[in-house]
């Protein structure tokens, strides 16, 4: 019945029971990698060292990492410390010290599936403020995941982002950055699909959510702009006033029984 109401609706790809199944495979994977790489940060430990556990924890389990060689991307996770946002790339040379702000994106192919997640963590206690916005975000993530449902559409899970970002904006008595240009994506057989989910905006526009949909929801939000500039590694992506930001995300799909998070 769900089918033939959407039958002349633009719908984000839909997959099969079997295939969700196999997407949380793969992102089952990718959690283990980053439990894996937060549980070995600590002063003094390398990004670069971090990327290699990620990678270890992957292949071992049978998956391929999906950011190794994507477009020319040379390591296996993203680690983007402090005013990175996203896309940082691990560095023998960059040394965790206490107190870092640590985001870590990490992906991985298993049976042509893909998982994608990413997570943010202090090395050690973090300020207040860092702690508020990494969890600022990730509430925002959870809104996020709370409006994949069926009969919903795209930007009612962007819109659901930028409230969640508000209402702390208002419990933590400060301003959070959304972070312009950047957002989540479809996912499935390849990690970066149609269509990009913008982190804020009006409810209600885009593709409708039907049961088997999947999206890659990720916020990023800073302590202060929204605006970033990309380092001559054409890669790593920093915040333009050297603010602090976070990013959070789970690959998730649409359900009868409610949001099925793939990346657990």
């Amino acid at each position: 019945m769900v089918g033939l109401r959407l039958r002349n609706r633009k719908v984000v790809a839909q997959r099969s029971a079997g295939e969700l199944d196999a997407m949380a495979a793969a992102g089952a994977l990718v959690a283990e990698a980053l439990r894996a790489v937060q549980a070995a940060a600590a002063p003094g430990v390398s990004t670069k060292h971090l990327d290699e556990i990620a990678e270890s924890v992957i292949r071992d389990g049978g998956g391929i990492p999906s950011f190794l060689g994507y477009h020319g991307f040379p390591a296996s996770i993203c680690a983007s410390v402090n005013e990175r946002v996203v896309h940082g790339i691990p560095a023998d040379d960059e040394i965790l010290a206490a107190g870092d702000l640590v985001s870590i994106d990490c992906g991985a192919i298993l049976d042509g599936w893909h998982g994608d997640s990413a997570i943010t963590f202090g090395v050690g206690d973090l300020i207040p403020a860092d702690e508020a916005l990494s969890q600022a975000t990730k509430a925002a993530l959870d809104a996020g995941i709370d409006a994949m449902r069926p009969g919903n559409r795209l930007t009612d899970v962007s819109h659901a982002i930028e409230t969640a970002t508000r209402a702390a904006e208002r419990r933590d008595n400060r301003r959070y950055g959304i972070v312009a240009n950047y957002g989540g994506h479809g996912i499935g057989r390849q990690m970066h699909m149609d269509p990009f989910l913008p982190n804020e905006g009006a409810p209600g526009r885009g593709p409708h959510l039907a049961v088997g949909s999947v999206l890659a929801i990720e916020p990023m939000l800073t302590l202060g702009t929204t605006e970033t500039v990309v380092l001559a590694d054409e890669w790593t992506v920093v915040t333009a006033d050297g603010s602090r930001a976070a990013h959070w995300e789970h690959t998730v799909a649409v359900t009868e029984d409610g949001p099925r998070i793939l990346t657990l």
